[in-house]
């Protein structure tokens, strides 16, 4: 009796009665955004070039290459494949920085390599946890550094601006 059910809402449709159904956030929305606050804002779930350009259009002042895990599209299309074209459209006019897929010390390299600001690693240390606690959060922790400094090493890079894209090797289609 003291447990009150939801109201009975139509599918597609959450608690605050948009729709699920259809982009609700649009560059209309950024702009809005942008209105209201002088803060910096970064954007995050960008994939493409053209939205890259218009982010830079909108007065965003950085950006994260993001494809929320896979949850948000289903094109398949990994955060590393995006990030160079978004790298070239900024053109060095904010931080791009990326996350999704980042799970050893090279991953980082190669996102450093192909222009990234920053690297994002989250989901490593949830599994972390959940494999055995706090010791293992630790080693998902230093695992990826350590690798990260061994393939700097391996490349002759001896700082975070030495790593640049002739360190990867091109991409095979």
């Amino acid at each position: 009796p003291r447990v009150r059910l939801p109201e009975q809402r139509p599918a597609g449709v959450d608690a605050a009665g948009l729709s699920l159904l259809r982009a609700a956030f649009t560059w209309d929305s950024v702009q809005r955004i942008r209105t209201l606050t002088h803060m910096k804002i970064a954007l995050k779930g960008i994939e493409t070039a053209e939205d890259a350009k218009l982010a830079v259009d909108h007065g965003i002042n950085a950006l994260i290459v993001s494809n929320h895990g896979g949850r948000s599209e289903e094109g398949g299309r990994a955060t590393i494949e995006s990030l160079p074209e978004v790298v070239q459209a900024v053109r060095g006019t904010m931080p791009v920085l990326i996350d999704g897929g980042i799970r050893r010390g090279t991953d980082v390299f190669k996102a450093l390599a192909m222009g990234a600001t920053a690297v994002g690693i989250g989901r490593p240390y949830p599994w972390g946890v959940g494999a055995f606690g706090q010791a293992r959060v630790e080693t998902v922790r230093d695992c990826p550094r350590a690798e990260f400094q061994t393939v700097m090493a391996q490349c002759g890079a001896r700082s975070l601006s030495e790593i640049k894209p002739p360190h990867i090797p091109p991409t095979r289609v």
